[in-house]
């Protein structure tokens, strides 16, 4: 039986552990807000000299924010992206397969900081060397080819009533940002928040910042973001497809379920949040299973989508 010392020892390691898990998420979500905010009013400035506050109609302090795999997009977004990158002989399909199995090992054991810490780094040795530019340009070939169908238009057309009402509209996940940005503008939303790696005179270090967008990270960018641009999350709506989502769901006045997964389906229940289905019975069927992995597959499909390894080294 252990010692009570040893008890306490335990009990500080795990907390320790979580208050660092917890500053990472923080760090993160504000890297991804800041990512977000720029990409916004650099966009805002390249395309109408008007101030974007100005725009005639805005509601400055109500906006929406949208999950990305299995709620806008059938199946994991990075995962298209991985699929063009093996195409181009970037890596190989093992890899694609390796990746995928580390990652449902990692969901179904619980997030580890040290197996965390693992994961983090075998992604990012795939993008370090690798410039930003490079990925920007693969991104929307790869959308063009393998994601633009993907797009569920009833998501889509929820998005488009928060533009028409004056709204802005932010994606939000735990792909790379820069992917997550070429979505966002294909399908002419305001922007995205999403995974963001550090990046020197535009070549990729191989390291995050902060952490994944995943989980309590998504609701601290969603706040970060808010407070950059004068929202109000009361007056906010967030939509997802995964019980991973609640804390981002938890911290706006309005908490909408899209292609629920049962457990978040039961949480939208008991919360009274609205929940929609865009899926068929037979695709709902086959997304049971991806979605353990889609919006969960975060880390692991960060690696084999975000980035890229030299065959040769």
């Amino acid at each position: 039986m252990p010692s009570r010392k040893g008890r306490t020892t335990v009990r500080f390691g795990r907390a320790g552990r979580s208050r660092e898990a917890a500053a990472r998420a923080e760090l993160a979500g504000e890297a991804s807000a800041e990512a977000a905010y720029q990409a916004e009013h650099a966009e805002a400035e390249d395309s109408d000299p008007t101030p974007l506050r100005l725009t005639p109609g805005a509601d400055l302090t109500a906006a929406a924010f949208f999950d990305v795999d299995n709620t806008m997009m059938q199946g994991a977004s990075v995962f298209h992206f991985a699929r063009g990158l093996a195409a181009r002989k970037f890596f190989t399909t093992g890899d694609l397969v390796r990746f995928a199995f580390r990652q449902v090992k990692f969901r179904v054991s619980g997030e580890d900081l040290d197996d965390a810490s693992d994961a983090r780094e075998e992604a990012l040795s795939f993008v370090a060397g690798r410039s930003v530019a490079q990925i920007v340009s693969l991104g929307e070939e790869i959308y063009d080819e393998l994601m633009a169908d993907k797009i569920y238009p009833g998501t889509l057309e929820l998005a488009r009533r928060h533009l028409d009402a004056g709204q802005r509209v932010w994606l939000v996940t735990a792909t790379p940002v820069e992917l997550a940005q070429i979505i966002g503008r294909r399908l002419g939303l305001t922007g995205a928040l999403g995974t963001v790696a550090e990046n020197e005179d535009g070549v990729y270090t191989g390291r995050l910042v902060g952490e994944l967008l995943h989980g309590k990270a998504k609701a601290a960018a969603v706040r970060a973001l808010a407070a950059r641009e004068g929202l109000d999350l009361r007056r906010c709506t967030a939509y997802s497809d995964s019980v991973n989502d609640v804390p981002m769901l938890s911290v706006v006045g309005t908490a909408v379920a899209v292609n629920p997964d049962g457990q978040l389906r039961d949480v939208a229940r008991r919360r009274h949040w609205q929940i929609h289905d865009y899926r068929s019975g037979r695709k709902a069927a086959k997304i049971g299973v991806p979605s353990v992995l889609g919006a969960g597959a975060v880390g692991g499909m960060i690696a084999a989508g975000f980035a890229v390894r030299r065959k040769m080294r």
